[in-house]
């Protein structure tokens, strides 16, 4: 098997390049899978050839990840500009890209607070090197499924004090846990250990009512049935399910709605977060922001 090119993100920082064990690179990434559909360049072919897998499956896939980065960065502005938030725990943030939720809490809120949390070994490599003189922002290597230690680990940066009110960011992250993970569980687990004043941000793949959306639930289980088959995780979920996941906290207007209806900005807006995604797959991905009473 030939041997790929290191990532661009070495290429441009000067680090050697050796293969990590632990990385099968024959194997899709959902972060890299994000990064190519967000045209990053950190991925590599069995990457590509998921993304294209899916782009063929169900043209303009490809939305969803526009449109998730646009949902998040919205969301961390509205954090920061109006609920005056000044700590953010983002979970599964996946590898940097322009605009990432620092940098958007910055513009207004200089001082914020930002812990990125992956698994992913590239997504650290390539954050750390990013991160290396910013001393309000760090990257964690923690798994979701193991909240607990996602705080504990969060905790002991000094960034992020859990008696304070603190914005809990789970953007596009939570499809790509199983029903037997109890995702569920999990958010509830983060959290209960929350202050109140804290704010919830989750997206999410739905998979529409198909007696009232018809193609929009086709379309929802197609894309099911190839993230499933090529990355082994990723569900379209109902929204009555993602609703439950904001543990009955009163969520911040217009709801949970699709990611394009949550508080868009106008097409000729410079900032970040103004992409809008076509009609075509608007409805199998929605998200939300709620407040801790």
């Amino acid at each position: 098997m030939a041997r790929p090119d290191p990532p661009e993100f070495l290429k441009r920082t000067g680090q050697k390049y050796t293969e990590p064990p632990d990385i099968d690179l024959t194997k899709p990434s959902i972060a890299r899978v994000y990064s190519y559909f967000l045209g990053g360049k950190d991925h590599f072919a069995a990457d590509r050839d998921m993304a294209n897998y899916a782009e063929g499956v169900v043209p303009g896939v490809t939305d969803l990840a526009l449109g998730n980065r646009a949902f998040v960065q919205r969301a961390a502005r509205y954090l920061a500009t109006e609920a005056g938030i000044e700590q953010y725990l983002d979970i599964g943030s996946g590898l940097p890209t322009d605009g990432n939720v620092h940098e958007v809490v910055h513009e207004s809120t200089p001082h914020g607070r930002v812990v990125y949390v992956d698994k992913d070994p590239m997504v650290l490599a390539h954050a750390r090197a990013l991160l290396a003189d910013n001393n309000t922002t760090i990257v964690l290597k923690a798994d979701l499924t193991a909240p607990k230690a996602v705080l504990q680990e969060a905790v002991a940066t000094g960034l992020i004090d859990l008696d304070r009110p603190v914005a809990l960011m789970l953007g596009g992250i939570l499809h790509h846990l199983q029903d037997d993970e109890d995702p569920g569980g999990i958010t509830r687990e983060l959290c209960e250990a929350l202050a109140p004043g804290s704010h919830l941000v989750i997206s999410h793949f739905c998979c529409p009512d198909a007696a009232r959306s018809p193609k929009s639930a086709k379309r929802a289980a197609a894309l099911e049935k190839a993230f499933m088959e090529k990355l082994g995780h990723g569900l379209w979920r109902g929204r009555e399910d993602i609703l439950s996941y904001f543990q009955g906290w009163p969520l911040v207007r217009p709801g949970l709605v699709p990611l394009n209806d949550w508080r868009p900005l106008p097409k000729e807006s410079a900032q970040a977060g103004n992409y809008v995604m076509p009609p075509r797959n608007k409805h199998i991905i929605i998200g939300g922001i709620a407040k801790k009473p």
